[in-house]
This record gives C-alpha cells, sequence and structure tokens, in this order.
C-alpha cells in the first residue's frame, strides 16, 4: 500500500490558480517521504503561466499535472437552478462529477476543492476503506447552526440536516461510479428534472450517493465557523476548507487562518495573495455578506416550490443511483 500512488484531484480556472498553490504547497509539505501523490489539476482553460507556476511546484514524490477535461458538459445547462451559491455558473463545480469516466485507470481516488488547505497527512485519508460505498465525505458541519440551510436540508432534501454530507473533500470510489454509471445517471437526472439548488453539485451527490457514503470524521473537513461558535473550532484538524464567502484572502479573523497564511507565504504567488488581501475593499465585504445573507432567504424559500428533490422522490421518482 505504501508504494501506491494517490491520485488527488484539483478543479479549477484561471481565477483560482493562486489558492490551488496553497492547496499543493500544504500537501506537499505534509506528505511523508514514503508516500507518493499524483496531483491532478482539471480544467477546461487554463493560462500557459499558471500551468507552469502549478507544475513547477512538483517534488520528488508529489507529481503536478494539468489535465484538460475532455468529457462533454453540454447538458449541463447555464440555468439559474445550476448556479453556484445562487449567484453564477461555473461549469468547474461539476467536473467532479465526471472524473472517474475521464481516469478510468483509478479505482479511488481524493477530490479537494481549492479553498482548502491540508496541515495532515492527506495518505491518511486515502487509506480509509470505503468498501461498498460510492464515497467517503463529512457532514457540512458549517450549517448545524443556520436556520435557512437546516429548512432547506429537511425541507426540500427530505434529509437530515447532520446526514448532509459537504462535497469539498471527497474519497470516491471510481470503480462503483463507472460500474453503476453514475454521469449518465446524474445527466438525466439534471435535465429531467431542473432541480433548484443552493449547492448543485453537492446536492446531487448528497441524493444520489444517499444510503452508500461513508461519513468522515470533521477532522477531514473543518470549516470556519462565526466567531460565537469558537468553542467548537478543533485543535488539530486534518484538512481545513473555507468555504463559501468568508476567505482568509478576503476577510480578517476567519477561523484557521494561520494554516492559509502559513502555507501561502511559501508559493510562487505569495505577493499576488497579499495583494489580493489588501486591495480587498470593505464595499466588497459588506458585498459577501449581503450574498451570503440572500442566499440564505433563498434556502429557506426552496422547500415551498414546486419540483423539489423531497417531492419529487415522494411521487416515485429514482434520484438515489442504487
Amino acid at each position: 500500500m505504501k508504494n501506491e500512488v494517490i491520485p488527488v484531484f484539483l478543479t479549477i480556472d484561471d481565477g483560482f490558480a493562486k489558492y490551488t498553490s496553497v492547496m499543493i504547497r500544504s500537501i506537499i509539505e505534509n506528505a511523508a517521504p514514503q508516500d507518493h501523490y499524483k496531483i491532478w489539476i482539471i480544467h477546461r482553460g487554463l493560462s500557459d503561466a499558471n500551468r507552469q507556476k502549478l507544475e513547477g511546484m512538483a517534488t520528488a514524490n508529489v507529481e503536478v499535472e494539468t489535465h484538460f477535461l475532455k468529457a462533454d458538459l453540454s447538458r449541463i445547462a447555464n440555468r439559474e437552478e445550476n448556479y453556484l451559491r445562487l449567484d453564477f455558473f461555473t461549469l468547474s463545480i461539476f467536473y467532479r462529477l465526471f472524473l472517474a469516466d475521464e481516469f478510468p485507470e483509478y479505482d479511488k481516488a481524493i477530490y479537494l476543492d481549492c479553498d482548502a488547505v491540508v496541515p495532515g497527512n492527506l495518505a491518511d485519508l486515502y487509506r480509509i476503506d470505503l468498501g461498498n460505498n460510492l464515497i467517503g465525505a463529512a457532514p457540512d458541519h458549517s450549517i448545524w447552526h443556520v436556520p435557512g440551510m437546516i429548512k432547506y436540508i429537511e425541507g426540500a432534501l427530505g434529509i437530515p440536516y447532520k446526514t448532509y454530507i459537504n462535497s469539498g473533500v471527497l474519497l470516491i470510489n471510481m470503480k462503483a461510479f463507472r460500474e453503476e454509471h453514475f454521469t449518465e445517471h446524474f445527466l438525466n437526472v439534471m435535465n429531467k428534472h431542473y432541480f433548484a439548488c443552493i449547492a448543485p453539485d453537492q446536492d446531487y451527490l448528497n441524493m444520489m450517493c444517499r444510503d452508500r457514503i461513508l461519513y468522515l470524521d470533521e477532522t477531514w473537513n473543518a470549516m470556519p465557523k462565526d466567531h460565537q461558535y469558537d468553542a467548537e473550532k478543533l485543535t488539530a484538524p486534518q484538512l481545513v476548507h473555507y468555504n463559501l464567502f468568508y476567505k482568509p484572502w478576503h476577510f480578517d479573523n476567519v477561523m484557521y487562518e494561520n494554516y492559509f497564511w502559513k502555507y501561502a507565504d511559501a508559493t510562487p504567488y505569495a505577493q499576488e495573495i497579499h495583494a489580493e488581501k489588501d486591495n480587498f475593499t470593505d464595499e466588497q465585504r459588506r458585498g459577501e455578506v449581503e450574498k451570503l445573507d440572500k442566499l440564505m432567504e433563498r434556502a429557506a424559500a426552496l422547500p415551498a416550490t414546486e419540483g423539489t428533490f423531497r417531492k419529487v422522490i415522494a411521487q416515485g421518482e429514482r434520484i438515489k443511483l442504487c
């Protein structure tokens, strides 16, 4: 097992290249010398400059390679239901759902969002036995104190909110995804129902993988919370995910921000990242807070709409993969 290559997939565009470098640096610094990683940076158009910078970060036991995703994404429509945060449309959030077919050489892999860092040894995550589960993922602890999200998850999705997983960190059973035609089922479901979602890729994964999710400990997806919940801060997270709006490169005093800056300062983008933080205005910060408030209002309202996951399933439609 120790000589097995550990595949790690990151999906990005040019706008996220600099934060991706922080993720890569954290993996490199905490990789055991006996472990070998292959980091795949999946994109649909990345500048030569960013490709060279990111691939240039490779070390003796951490390979880094960029890969243009060849999958046909034409069936994913630019519709409001598919917007990230109900804010903008980006195909990149869906790339993770096509990895198993794009990379048939892997039976198991790690997927990570790029607004994260890994202060732990990622090999420990990879070596968790998935059994017959489709994915391993941590419950989304960041929403446990958010009434609008709880209402959305239980009312629109129809599942207990503490079982709702965050898709920013995934241990994927690539073999099962292929054998059970996950991607085909996802596209069929999406284009039949056009579910209005708060987090499109995440919501589909929650519903399609239902009852075949291996729940990971929160330490593998520690997300910042409001400081009124500081008592819940983990003392030694293995992976920190700066989910949604409160990014340490935009806001001060973000929970776990020390991990981000530790690795950011050791990347080829360090000056750019600090400049972005310095130039991010109070008006822009207020705008981010307003977006979050609107997202929560929308989340609370969605259960009353027609055609939710919960209502469609109650009518006998099959959403789960099996």
